[in-house]
């Protein structure tokens, strides 16, 4: 199920995710959620990218033969992916925030410079979180025979890092960046209320409703189960540790939670569609361009312009006939 499934991940996430940077490179004017919105897309595409060393892995029944280098990078970069994605949903919302609740200091807090430094230390700070990870991802040769696997540090029988390491990542990685998405838009919204005069306050307040809903709707049907089922599978060997049978039930929840999380790098792309109008309506525009230029396209349009032009010129017939 899960080479197929990623597969599938990959046939539909990778051009749209493509087509995102053609559409921020191209036809964008830069902002600071611009900014973030293609580091996002940066992240899903790096991932997508990858992809074929695990699709290849499932596929050999879970023999790996690509060596220990790329067993640790692969599972560190697996692992790294979730939490650049949370924390750029995470500056989107902040950026909101500042431009909403404190708009001149944003300028200062977060002009062109500060907005760049501010994404090189998210990739810092995302790849410090998940080093860890190479030092628990050490290829092992399975017992009565000579195949060797890359396990994933959450699946390892011994927990004494992994559950302690599990839980650090969950609360800096996860609980920490919706505690901030959560005070941001409560305190943007209560802000708008109090600009009775503003211009168009119901504007400003639906839009900030969307970005508030997206992101909350992306935790909570993303990377809430992700956090939990995983912690769940750790707490199950640290209290069963001579019981592989009672893992087992917790091992197959996450085999298919990671299935769904790779959903994500397919659905960033509307989320960035829906946080910027912009943006949206460059990548709609971009769409239409491409399918305008596809063979089968052509010929339709080139028939209905004919059946036009055909009903134009046929002759009417005169009510006295």
């Amino acid at each position: 199920v899960m080479p197929s499934f990623f597969l599938a991940v990959m046939i539909l996430g990778l051009p749209l995710n493509l087509l995102s940077l053609s559409v921020f490179f191209h036809r964008l004017r830069w902002t600071r959620s611009t900014v973030f919105l293609l580091n996002l897309t940066l992240a899903d595409t790096s991932w997508l990218l990858a992809l074929p060393y695990l699709i290849n892995y499932h596929l050999d029944q879970l023999y790996w033969k690509l060596g220990q280098p790329l067993c640790m990078a692969v599972r560190m970069f697996y692992h790294n992916y979730f939490y650049l994605s949370i924390f750029f949903v995470t500056c989107v919302s902040v950026d909101r925030y500042l431009a909403i609740v404190h708009p001149l200091r944003s300028l200062v807090l977060l002009g062109r410079r500060q907005t760049g430094l501010l994404c090189a230390a998210v990739w810092a700070a995302s790849l410090i979180l998940s080093a860890p990870v190479v030092g628990m991802s050490w290829i092992q040769t399975c017992p009565g025979s000579n195949r060797t696997v890359c396990p994933l540090y959450m699946l390892l029988s011994e927990t004494g890092e992994s559950l302690p390491y599990s839980l650090f990542c969950s609360t800096v990685g996860f609980l920490f960046p919706l505690l901030s998405i959560s005070y941001c838009g409560l305190r943007s919204v209560r802000e708008l209320s109090r600009r009775p005069c503003c211009r168009d306050p119901l504007g400003k307040k639906r839009r900030l409703r969307r970005v508030l809903s997206a992101a909350l709707v992306f935790f909570a049907l993303f990377y809430l189960p992700y956090h939990l089922i995983r912690n769940a599978a750790i707490v199950m060997r640290a209290v069963y540790p001579h019981s592989p049978a009672s893992w087992r039930r917790a091992d197959v929840a996450f085999a298919l939670e990671m299935c769904f999380c790779s959903l994500i790098t397919c659905v960033n792309p509307l989320f960035s569609c829906f946080i910027g109008r912009q943006f949206g309506k460059e990548f709609q525009g971009t769409i239409a361009v491409l399918f305008s230029r596809w063979p089968c396209t052509q010929v339709a349009s080139m028939t209905s312009k004919r059946t036009r032009m055909t009903g134009r010129g046929r002759p009417r017939m005169s009510a006295v006939a």
